[in-house]
């Protein structure tokens, strides 16, 4: 695996959207006045016929987006995480959801690494009520190159997906040629002692907690868990039956979000001890997004502690 390289998954997310956009005249793209930072502008640019800015108006994007989706088309609608899963959420419950629409959410700027925008921004939140309503399929994708393979699945699904892509740039973990299936979590790395499931940017983090309990004669098996919904259980399944521990690690909140989906397969079906690496109960801050994460506790140091809290029990 390659890691020579940082691309933020909103980057790949544009460059997504101009090579689909070529090949797929069915699909619209449209926006919420942040075309620049979600990477929808260049789309805009080439295929401006298929383009629609709703402005700052996040519930009107997406009742456009349902409506423009039930008439045939695939629609592809842009905004921050917390603009689209916050401000948007009945729209996208009743007129999306509901009506099982080919509306694919692509919202960037998800977590605590939006940095100096704040709690404002800052969602915690969108995994647990993305996930919550009926028919929604939930993907978080960890690099650039499995940003554009999950997306391009996405769009040729039929019905409503909520994309996860962030700000910040983050280590290219596959090589291009990788091949993905929604709701199959990847493999990247063996292990019998101990499982990290981990989701979006904490995929590299896992990665290299990993290496660092390597050191100390600790074998974790790394799960990138890119599908939050429908979730891999027989892959959580096995990890609890092989490994007996497991941890997960999200940049979203502990509440409602992957550790949560992954303790509810663990419960009902091998009950293991479950540590999970995320947002605690609590709003963030403005300030760098590295720092950020260390102080919310979202590292592989975290990660690396959290197993060894499992060992030690």
């Amino acid at each position: 695996m390659a890691e020579s390289k940082k691309i933020a998954t909103r980057a790949a997310y544009g460059e997504f959207l101009v090579q689909e956009g070529a090949n797929n005249d069915k699909l619209i793209v449209m926006d919420a006045d942040l075309s620049g930072s979600t990477k929808t502008k260049e789309f805009a640019r080439v295929f401006p016929e298929r383009f629609v800015q709703s402005g700052i108006a996040e519930q009107d994007l997406m009742a456009e987006a349902a409506g423009i989706a039930l008439s045939g088309h695939v629609v592809c609608a842009s905004t921050f995480a917390m603009f689209a899963a916050g401000r948007a959420y009945e729209i996208i419950r009743n007129s999306i959801g509901y009506t099982g629409a080919n509306v694919k959410i692509c919202a960037t700027h998800a977590g605590i690494t939006v940095g100096e925008d704040g709690a404002s921004h800052q969602t915690f939140e969108d995994i647990a009520l993305m996930r919550e309503i009926p028919g929604m399929v939930v993907i978080n994708p960890s690099d650039a190159v499995s940003a554009k393979k999950l997306l391009k699945q996405a769009v040729d699904m039929e019905g409503p997906a909520y994309v996860r892509l962030g700000r910040s740039a983050v280590p290219v973990l596959y090589d291009e040629d990788h091949e993905f299936k929604l709701g199959k979590a990847e493999t990247l790395r063996e292990g019998d002692d101990v499982t990290i499931i981990a989701t979006g940017i904490m995929t590299a983090a896992a990665l290299e907690a990993a290496e660092t309990l390597a050191g100390e004669g600790i074998q974790a098996r790394v799960l990138d868990m890119h599908t939050i919904k429908p979730l891999d259980e027989d892959a959580v399944i096995s990890a609890a039956r092989e490994t007996g521990k497991i941890v997960t690690a999200e940049e979203h909140s502990v509440i409602g979000g992957l550790g949560s989906a992954v303790a509810e397969v663990v419960v009902k079906n091998c009950p293991v001890p479950v540590e999970m690496v995320g947002q605690k109960d609590v709003f963030g801050e403005s300030g760098k997004p590295d720092e950020l994460l260390k102080k919310y506790g979202m590292t592989a140091e975290d990660i690396v502690e959290a197993v060894r809290k499992l060992a030690k029990n």
